[in-house]
């Protein structure tokens, strides 16, 4: 593997903190019992970070639509009413369900992420104990492979 290619594999800090942060909101919503929805942060390369949720429709349509805002935002090289520049990175959250080898399913947070000139991943965490508050339990993310990176490469 070429260095280069070395580099758009890896994950920057900025990255790493914008998708922690929306794991986290995510995760602390399903320990309440709140709805997760479909969350998005994008953040530029001045570090300025907006977030979204989208809520108004079916699952499917709302995923659409966090995509589609992501795509949208580089188009337009941000928006100055959101106080966004040219978006650097992003990431997406919702719940999903995640097949085990026997075939059962288990609730998972699904995460999308991306940044310019890198490989965009997506991962999921398992959970257990909806609005269980201290009781509620979660797994570390565990990777689910590459996904199409909304920014470009």
């Amino acid at each position: 593997m070429t260095k280069r290619s070395s580099d758009a594999q890896r994950i920057s800090p900025q990255l790493d903190d914008l998708s922690c942060s929306l794991m986290g909101e995510a995760l602390d919503r399903l320990a309440e019992g709140a709805d997760v929805n479909v969350l998005l942060s994008v953040a530029d390369a001045r570090e300025n970070a907006v977030d979204f949720e989208f809520a108004d429709d079916g699952e499917e349509a709302c995923l659409t639509g966090a995509r589609d805002k992501v795509r949208s935002l580089r188009r337009t090289k941000g928006d100055a009413s959101l106080g966004i520049g040219a978006p650097r990175c992003y990431a997406i959250c919702y719940e999903g369900a995640v097949a085990d080898e026997s075939g059962s399913f288990a609730d998972a947070l699904i995460m999308e992420f991306g940044e310019t000139g890198h490989t965009a991943y997506s991962a999921y965490s398992l959970f257990d104990g909806r609005g269980a508050g201290e009781d509620f339990a979660w797994s570390d993310p565990a990777p689910a492979g590459e996904v199409e990176n909304l920014l470009g490469n």
